[in-house]
């Protein structure tokens, strides 16, 4: 009886309101409904390019739901990263020019990709004039000319100006975008042939290998440390899965390559400032790690490019090496080495 009773009641109540009951078909239609009209308000949100972060941590985790850990992906990063190191290697010991070739040809493919995600925020940078330089810039240190790299800057920023003056839909975002690519993937890219083309022969290959063989190894390290015991994030919002255990396992990577360079006594470099350079060359790796993917985040995207397999694009395996090749430079000059 008390069951009837509520179903009066209940009928009483839909009779006043004039609502139907709610059926099967009745939910999914009112499910439809609001799905369509919230449709709009999701293209426009996406025409505006509305929460680029967001959409960018969503590809993040989706495309590394398995932590880097599935056998499948470990192997394609391993391959990938094997046959970039071994190139580079050979490269180095071939000698200054076939470093310089390989470097340009690194250069122009970040470059290309910096100007991609460029464009994804609306921005319309010189692709003609961001690429020619980014090649340029790793061929200058071998000029008979001092300090030519101030002299492809200068030239950079009068062709840039030329073009702004010329070029009436131009803004200044486009131009400070097309100064900016080919000093940021490029400049700083030709550390590495001056590092190179400070020692003849196997003594330079050796310090540049050692130089750049310090920051993979701190990749490394930061990778395999922080998955297995990273819990304290380094920088959440920017990249959500390094650690500050990851952090620290690179850094003693980085170390412990500065230190096999001073035991080595080829160079004239002591021990404490071998490991001022490996903590320092590290951080700043680090710090260009956690630059690129600011960018990426900013655009909305997990990955720079898909040339590398497991790692993404040439911009995305290089990030560590603009600014840790350019610390390492710095370094060994301020040190005397150079």
């Amino acid at each position: 009886m008390s069951d009837m009773g509520d179903n009066k009641g209940e009928k009483n109540v839909e009779t006043q309101t004039g609502d139907a009951p709610l059926t099967e078909g009745t939910t999914s239609r009112r499910a439809d409904e609001q799905e369509g009209s919230a449709a709009p308000e999701k293209e426009q949100e996406a025409a505006s390019g509305a929460k680029p972060a967001a959409a960018a941590e969503k590809a993040e985790d989706a495309g590394r739901k398995d932590g880097g850990k599935h056998p499948s992906t470990m192997t394609m990063r391993i391959v990938s990263g094997a046959i970039y190191a071994i190139g580079t290697v050979a490269c180095l010991f071939l000698g200054t020019w076939p470093t310089a070739i390989l470097i340009a040809v690194m250069a122009f493919l970040c470059c290309s990709e910096f100007l991609k995600m460029s464009r994804r925020s609306g921005r319309m940078p010189n692709d003609v004039i961001a690429l020619a330089f980014a090649v340029i810039f790793p061929f200058a240190p071998l000029s008979n000319i001092s300090d030519s790299e101030f002299f492809v800057i200068f030239a950079l920023l009068v062709v840039c100006a030329l073009w702004y003056v010329s070029t009436p839909r131009a803004n200044m975002g486009d131009v400070a975008l097309t100064v900016f690519g080919p000093i940021y993937t490029s400049l700083a890219f030709s550390s590495i042939v001056i590092i190179r083309d400070a020692f003849p022969g196997w003594r330079g290959a050796l310090l540049t290998f050692a130089v750049m063989g310090s920051i993979w190894l701190s990749d490394s390290c930061a990778y395999f440390v922080g998955s297995k015991f990273g819990k304290h994030k380094l920088a959440p919002r920017i990249s959500p899965n390094k650690s500050v255990e990851g952090f620290w396992g690179g850094m003693v990577g980085s170390v412990a390559v500065w230190v096999v360079v001073f035991a080595l006594g080829i160079y004239n470099i002591n021990l404490p400032y071998a490991i001022v350079c490996g903590v320092l060359v590290d951080a700043a790796a680090v710090a260009g790690d956690l630059f690129e993917s600011r960018i990426k985040r900013g655009v909305g995207v997990k990955d720079s490019g898909n040339l590398m397999p497991g790692h993404g694009g040439m911009l995305d395996r290089s990030d560590s090496l603009l600014f840790g090749g350019m610390t390492a430079f710095l370094l060994l000059r301020l040190g005397g080495i150079l």
